[in-house]
C-alpha cells in the first residue's frame, strides 16, 4: 500500500474535476471564487457542488451559473430528510438546468440514530418515483448515492427501480469489499474520497483495489474528509482531490497519468462534462 504521509506531487497534468464537494456549505462563503482558482492552481480544473435538500439544491444551481467550472446537483441527503420541505418541483425545476448534471445526492445512512430510517426511506422512494418520472419525459441524468452502513438494504432498493444501474455512483465509498462487489454486481459506480488514504481505513483502500477501471472515480467531499497527507486541516478544498487520485492510482498499480486518464473518461461518460477540452487556462467568471 502507498505510504499516504508523503507528500505527494502537484498539480495534475492534465484537467480533472472534483466530481463531488459542498461549496455552498458555509466553510466556503464569499470565497468560493478564490477556492476554485486554488484548484485550478492544482490542475483541477472544474467542481460538482452537491445538493443536500431541496433548497439547498438553488443555492448549488446559482453558484453554478455564476462560475463556470461549477456544476451541481439536485436531490435530497438522507441525513437532512427530517427537515426537508419535500419541495420535488424545485428538485426537478434545478435539475432541468444545463448547469445540473445529476440528481441526489440521496440514499440510506445508517451511521447515525437521527433521522429515524422510515424517514430516510419515505424520502429516498419519492425522489425515485421523481427521477423515474423525469426519465419518462426524456430527462435522463445521472445519481449520486450516499450510504452508509446500508449497502445490503439499499441496493434492492435501487434495483426495484425502473432507474438503470449504470446511471447511479456511490460516492465516498467508505464500506468493506464484500459491499463493493454488491455494488458492482449491482452495476453502479464507485468514488472515493481521502477516507481511502487513513491508515486506518485498510478495507476502504481493498474496496478500491476491486474497482474496474471504468468504473472508479475520486472526490474530496469537501468540506469534508481532508487526505492524507493534509489530513486535519479544514476545510478539505477541491484541490485536495490530486492527493486522493494520487494515492488511489499508486494503490492500483497504475500509472499516474494513465489513471488520470481514466478518471476523466469515467467523469465525462457519467456525468457528462467535458473534462479533456477543459483547457488549464480557463477562469471563473466571479
Amino acid at each position: 500500500m502507498p505510504d499516504a504521509r508523503c507528500p505527494l506531487p502537484l498539480p495534475y497534468p492534465v484537467p480533472v474535476i472534483d466530481t463531488h464537494c459542498h461549496l455552498t456549505f458555509p466553510d466556503f462563503a464569499g470565497r468560493e471564487a478564490k477556492i476554485m482558482d486554488r484548484a485550478r492552481a492544482a490542475g483541477v480544473v472544474g467542481a460538482i457542488t452537491v445538493s443536500t435538500t431541496s433548497e439547498n439544491c438553488n443555492d448549488c444551481l446559482a453558484l453554478a451559473e455564476r462560475l463556470e467550472s461549477v456544476w451541481c446537483t439536485s436531490g435530497v441527503h438522507p441525513l437532512h430528510t427530517a427537515e426537508d420541505p419535500r419541495d420535488y418541483a424545485n428538485l426537478r425545476r434545478v435539475a432541468e438546468h444545463e448547469r445540473c448534471v445529476a440528481w441526489g445526492e440521496l440514499g440510506l445512512d445508517r451511521h447515525y440514530d437521527e433521522p429515524a430510517l422510515e424517514i430516510q426511506r419515505e424520502v429516498l422512494a419519492e425522489q425515485l418515483a421523481l427521477i423515474e418520472s423525469a426519465t419518462d419525459d426524456g430527462l435522463v441524468k445521472p445519481v449520486v448515492v450516499h450510504c452508509r452502513k446500508a449497502v445490503p438494504e439499499l441496493i434492492p432498493v435501487l434495483r426495484a427501480s425502473r432507474i438503470d444501474p449504470a446511471r447511479f455512483v456511490f460516492h465516498c465509498f467508505t464500506e468493506a469489499p464484500e459491499d463493493a462487489r454488491a455494488v458492482l454486481d449491482f452495476g453502479a459506480m464507485i468514488s472515493f474520497t481521502g477516507i481511502v488514504t487513513y491508515k486506518n481505513a485498510r478495507e476502504v483502500a481493498e474496496s478500491a483495489r476491486l474497482v474496474p477501471d471504468d468504473r472508479i472515480m475520486a472526490e474530496t467531499d469537501a468540506p469534508f474528509l481532508p487526505p492524507e497527507p493534509v489530513r486535519g486541516k479544514r476545510p478539505c478544498v477541491p484541490a485536495y482531490a490530486a492527493h486522493t487520485a494520487r494515492f488511489l492510482a499508486e494503490l492500483r498499480g497504475t500509472a499516474w497519468g494513465e489513471f488520470e486518464r481514466i478518471i476523466d473518461e469515467n467523469t465525462e461518460r457519467f456525468f457528462g462534462i467535458p473534462v479533456s477540452r477543459l483547457g488549464a487556462a480557463e477562469g471563473s467568471t466571479a
